[in-house]
């Protein structure tokens, strides 16, 4: 039976509410559930903020970059290592990013390099119109340093925390309240799911309503169909939402039970050569999916030679994201760093996180690695 990544687990109290919008007929993208959905995670990140249901991550991260006022010709700065969702909506925009490296303490932004390079474009009157850090594999940002640091240039924040939800601070704040927005997922793959979907998340009234309009195809209010600027069909469906409900019931357990993974691999695989994603002392991860580097030069085996033998076995794994500035697509755009997410690239791993994964797979899974690394080349 195949292992797979991370896939969805549902808990049973879903199709309960997706019955409830059936009955109701409210099948269409708004509805009570889709309104209950937002107030549920509000109510989770326990912050003032607004919540505004979405078709994706990357809509949400769309409409947060436009409501910014990001445009054709402005630079956005971003993490390199990220997913392409959380880059392409700045070429939706006609804008241009500048790729940062992450900070080997975190693997999220760097906000040392960000620092250096705001003063230096402070100077020559080039500051950026957004700042978007990604959250990687649960991890939060620095978002003390990183919303100091806007405060201080003036700078638009949108936190990328897609792969985040259910993280926290060790202060008790919560990922997904940063910056001017934050952007949420709730794709097939991440911590809890509505199949597919997303959520803007800000603390501006103004954002939420402008995301709510132009969602919904920018309707102007008219008895007719009025428009005065262009929008996108970017609303969650009400059935989905229904399944999100469902799911918020469970997304504490969620992050115990994908914890608890990533510590029985640490337990069982750390040695000379391998190293598991760090977590600072000021955050909580959720550990959406354990990721670790394999150093070939110490244990004779590549992090291709693990992969490719997990899949012979049905175990499916995953390269870390390889970073934007070497993608053919963003050939000669700026970049800053050390190249350390280029060495997370070439070494690093994503091991079967999901939080349905049996301790019978976990076993067969560090069983198979084990294995491997004995026998290395």
């Amino acid at each position: 039976m195949r292992i797979y990544l991370s896939r969805p687990h549902m808990c049973g109290r879903e199709m309960d509410y997706v019955s409830e919008a059936f009955a109701s007929n409210f099948v269409a993208p708004l509805g009570p559930q889709l309104n209950a959905f937002e107030v549920s995670v509000r109510e989770y990140l326990k912050a003032d903020v607004h919540c505004v249901g979405l078709s994706s991550g990357s809509a949400a991260l769309h409409l947060a970059l436009r409501i910014a006022g990001v445009q054709s010709g402005d630079e956005v700065w971003i993490s390199s290592m990220t997913f392409a969702g959380g880059i392409f909506p700045v070429n939706y925009l006609g804008g241009y990013p500048r790729f940062f490296d992450v900070s080997p303490e975190s693997w999220t932004i760097d906000a040392g390099l960000l620092a250096e390079e705001l003063a230096r474009a402070a100077r020559e009157n080039r500051l950026p119109k957004a700042i978007v850090p990604t959250e990687l594999y649960g991890q939060p940002a620095d978002l003390q340093a990183l919303e100091a640091l806007a405060a201080h240039y003036g700078v638009r924040i949108i936190v990328d925390s897609a792969e985040s939800f259910g993280a926290a601070y060790t202060n008790g704040r919560k990922a997904g309240t940063g910056g001017d927005a934050a952007i949420l997922s709730f794709n097939g793959n991440k911590i809890i799911t509505t199949s597919g979907g997303g959520m803007l998340v800000t603390r501006h009234k103004s954002w939420a309503d402008e995301a709510r309009f132009l969602a919904t195809q920018a309707r102007d209010p008219a008895p007719h169909y009025e428009h005065s600027t262009y929008g996108y069909n970017y609303r969650l469906s009400n059935i989905c939402a229904a399944i999100g409900l469902g799911q918020m019931e469970v997304l504490d357990s969620r992050v115990v039970r994908r914890r608890a993974i990533f510590a029985r691999y640490e337990a069982a695989l750390t040695r000379p050569g391998i190293d598991f994603m760090p977590q600072p002392e000021w955050s909580h991860s959720t550990r959406w999916l354990t990721a670790l580097t394999i150093d070939p030069k110490i244990t004779g085996v590549t992090r291709e030679d693990i992969r490719l033998m997990l899949l012979e076995y049905q175990i499916e794994s995953r390269p870390l994201w390889k970073p934007m500035h070497l993608q053919p697509l963003y050939k000669g755009a700026p970049y800053h760093g050390s190249a350390f997410d280029e060495r997370l690239f070439r070494n690093g791993l994503c091991l079967p996180s999901g939080s349905d994964l049996s301790d019978y797979q976990l076993d067969e899974v560090i069983g198979r690695i084990i294995a491997r690394l004995e026998v290395k080349r």
